[in-house]
């Protein structure tokens, strides 16, 4: 088993938050940050993925862009540790549904021209580009330039080829745009079993290339 990174980096945890107004809170997230990094070195992985919708959301009383400013002050924090050890932090926009900061690409892709490091990336997610303006292919071409990590889901929750999300087009556009990277599946409902989800997806994204 080969693993290439970690993933909800927040998640069971306390006293962490990404868009905290409070400065101590962003250093200590930094600091948490600069220890995952090192960790996903240690095991052989180069991958960070920020999802985490409830440590990043707006502040109370603040505007996105200050979320936004806060964010970028965070993640200052960590770019000497991904310098070093080469993982390459992946942002990832999720939906409205899951929280009001990041929910787009469009948001993603301006956090990492100001944070403005090679290896801090973008992880597309095809359940949360259900709520991109835009039709999934378009996003991830005019994305392309930035994304360093795909997540293979259907809206369903459940893996590629089990729900109503059509995934030609997306491995043509992932294809076409010279996309390298891994493809996740990430799934949140385990029906029926761990590795049927695994063999029935790797059996359908081939069947889409």
């Amino acid at each position: 088993m080969t693993i290439i990174g970690l993933h909800w980096l927040l998640a069971k945890t306390t006293g962490f938050h990404l868009t905290s107004p409070d400065p101590a809170v962003r250093k200590a997230t930094a600091n948490y940050f600069v220890e995952l990094a090192r960790c996903a070195a240690e095991l052989g992985g180069d991958i960070l993925v920020l999802g985490s919708p409830a440590q990043r959301n707006v502040p109370d009383g603040h505007t996105t862009q200050q979320a936004e400013d806060f964010a970028v002050d965070c993640l200052s924090g960590v770019l000497h540790t991904l310098s070093e050890t080469g993982v390459k932090l992946c942002l990832e926009p999720l939906t409205p549904k899951e929280t009001d900061f990041m929910t787009t690409a469009e948001d993603a892709a301006r956090i990492i021209g100001r944070l403005g490091h090679p290896n801090v990336k973008l992880h597309l997610d095809v359940k949360a580009m259900a709520a991109e303006p835009k039709p999934r292919p378009e996003v991830i071409r005019a994305n392309a330039a930035h994304t360093y990590h795909f997540h293979a889901n259907d809206e369903n929750l459940r893996g590629p080829g089990t729900g109503a999300v059509d995934f030609k087009p997306i491995f043509a556009a992932l294809k076409d745009t010279g996309y390298a990277g891994w493809v996740s599946v990430e799934v949140f409902d385990y029906t029926p079993d761990p590795d049927t989800i695994a063999r029935d997806s790797i059996a359908h994204m081939k069947g889409c290339e």
